[in-house]
């Protein structure tokens, strides 16, 4: 058999077989398919799980009503939202190779996961000002972040994003001067966004490079103010430590260590999601020559980010682990189950 034969008209599978301009499917073995489809589900499922876990931890425990809190819900509720409305649909088109949905929703659906992925990162971004704050100037903490503060940091968190995906993808900016290109692999079941030269980095620096950068310069300040604090602490001498001194240092561990675990946070976030925007910045200059399953293993990087935040919370954060067991044993269902004491208040 030559391959003249092989490679056939009569071979290739496409999305729809009785739709003129079909787009062809990549053939996939059967066993190939039953992974891809169980590791997706598997990781939207417990994105799901996991993050409705920390709402509903932060939400009904008054204990942890604060500000920091209020932003770690928001961005749960992110993740929440990217695993609901999002990547379903992205592990059909992923695995399928096929967008089944119409025009339409293509766009909304590529409107709504710029605007989760890039409304997480906005998050991180204020939630590291908030432990900037907490750590490095914390006798002004209770005043600088108030709750006006906290809803302006959500209303910038969502609103921009909004603004950014959805103007984006319904200008078509993203496509101006590839119109050609475009139009030369447009069919039937296609739906991938397309960067220029210049949307291509533009995106990448809003949405990652730019307050990803931002974040990383107030962690290592952070760090380098915890690290000057705990060496001040340790010259203290035991035998002169006061009541006051001790609450102060007991605060400051209690600080450092959120500090250290929302920066895994972030840093887990810098790495899942690196290699989809170094690829969406690549990609236009080598002639968009990227395979799609690389494309898609990067982007699918990017969501298990949302899935690993709670994982994180649950290792790191005992108040997660006894609001988790109070959840899941039912006594959550108790009256004064609000209330009940996560963690002491060294008071």
């Amino acid at each position: 058999m030559n391959s003249s034969t092989l490679w056939s008209p009569q071979n290739v599978q496409y999305c729809f077989d009785f739709v003129n301009n079909s787009c062809a499917r990549n053939v996939r073995s059967t066993i190939s398919l039953w992974a891809m489809y169980i590791f997706m589900v598997g990781a939207t499922v417990l994105t799901m799980g996991g993050n409705m876990l920390v709402i509903i931890s932060i939400a009904h425990f008054k204990q942890l009503h604060s500000p920091t809190n209020f932003l770690i819900c928001s961005l749960a509720t992110t993740d929440f939202l990217l695993s609901f409305t999002v990547m379903p649909y992205s592990m059909v088109r992923s695995v399928e190779s096929c967008w089944y949905f119409g025009d339409l929703f293509c766009k909304l659906h590529t409107s709504f996961d710029i605007m989760l992925c890039t409304t997480s990162i906005f998050h991180l971004c204020f939630i590291s000002i908030d432990r900037y704050y907490a750590v490095c100037d914390p006798l002004n903490y209770v005043t600088k972040i108030t709750v006006p503060v906290i809803v302006l940091f959500l209303f910038i968190s969502w609103a921009v994003p909004f603004l950014f995906a959805f103007g984006l993808v319904f200008s078509e900016l993203n496509i101006d001067g590839i119109e050609e290109y475009v139009t030369s692999i447009d069919c039937n079941g296609f739906c991938a966004l397309i960067f220029n030269k210049l949307w291509g980095v533009m995106a990448s620096l809003i949405a990652f490079f730019f307050p990803g950068t931002v974040m990383v310069g107030i962690y290592v300040h952070i760090f380098t103010v915890a690290r000057k604090h705990a060496r001040q602490i340790a010259k203290i001498p035991s035998a002169i430590i006061c009541a006051s001194a001790m609450k102060n240092k007991l605060s400051t561990k209690k600080e450092s260590k959120a500090t250290k675990t929302l920066s895994i946070v972030m840093g887990v976030f810098v790495l899942c999601w690196m290699p989809f925007f170094s690829l969406t910045i690549a990609d236009p200059f080598i002639n968009f020559s990227a395979p799609e399953d690389m494309y898609n293993a990067f982007l699918w990087l990017g969501y298990f980010n949302s899935t690993c935040n709670p994982i994180i919370y649950g290792l790191f954060y005992s108040w997660f682990r006894k609001a988790f067991k109070i959840i899941v044993t039912g006594r959550i269902f108790r009256s004064d189950s609000s209330t009940l004491t996560l963690y002491p208040t060294n008071t």
